[in-house]
């Protein structure tokens, strides 16, 4: 029996692994992104279905939803803006933010779900981040994925009894183009991609992504946190707001 997929942000890094990933598993996925011409190089690599769709078309959106009817959606697509500090967040930033990240994301699944309950299967997999779950100076994306975070652990409750599986990914650092379009400044770019660590790479999240989906149809894989080794989370810090006293 064939099984379908949808995967949002399929032009590049996370979205275009697991485009091939679910093609390897034996998945027709259905590959959505702005870029026209990355998906045609995608789909001649892979043979997924392309379709040059903006998340933040809604019409659009629901349209290839609806007609695909997937047993799977992959919730990818995303970006950071504003990654330093709030105070540097445009109002065009903080739109955009929350309109891909969340809202688009909230259509998508709303999109799909209907026809997922009826026939009692079918799974959602939100792409979420490790800024979603732990404090980082970066509250605008942060505040995005943490949405995707409570919509993920309330969206498992709401659909118990239907058979339907929500899955949330949270991956650290990972080698993409996610920077390259979070930041402006040059230096500040540079000084942020030059990690000196080893990263993880988009194909190792789009293979947690497949082990998810692979999952038996009796377990829900509810969370997977995935960062490089030499990276971690966590810990407090003390920062002088003021001079300190000669006295």
């Amino acid at each position: 029996m064939s099984r379908t997929a949808i995967v949002t942000g399929a032009s590049s890094g996370i979205g275009a692994a697991t485009v091939v990933a679910l093609r390897d598993a034996g998945y027709e996925v259905h590959a959505l992104a702005r870029r026209a011409d990355r998906l045609a190089v995608l789909a001649a690599e892979t043979g997924c279905v392309p379709h040059t769709v903006d998340v933040n078309d809604t019409p659009a959106l629901e349209q290839v939803a609806h007609a695909v009817d997937p047993d799977v959606l992959v919730n990818n697509a995303g970006l950071g803006r504003a990654m330093d500090a709030l105070t540097d967040a445009s109002f065009a930033d903080i739109e955009r933010s929350v309109a891909t990240n969340v809202t688009a994301v909230l259509h998508a699944t709303k999109a799909v779900l209907p026809s997922m309950i009826e026939r009692r299967s079918g799974h959602i997999v939100n792409l979420g981040s490790m800024a979603g779950l732990y404090p980082l100076s970066a509250a605008l994306y942060g505040a995005t994925k943490g949405a995707i975070h409570r919509l993920s652990t309330n969206l498992r409750l709401e659909l118990r009894g239907t058979g339907v599986r929500v899955t949330e990914i949270c991956p650290g650092r990972v080698v993409s183009e996610f920077y390259e379009v979070a930041m402006d400044d040059p230096d500040r770019r540079a000084q942020t991609l030059d990690t000196g660590i080893e990263e993880i790479t988009a194909a190792d999240v789009a293979d947690v992504i497949r082990y998810a989906v692979e999952a038996p149809d009796r377990m829900n894989i509810n969370r997977i946190e995935v960062q490089p080794t030499e990276q971690s989370y966590g810990g407090s810090q003390f920062v002088a707001t003021r001079e300190p006293s000669d006295d």
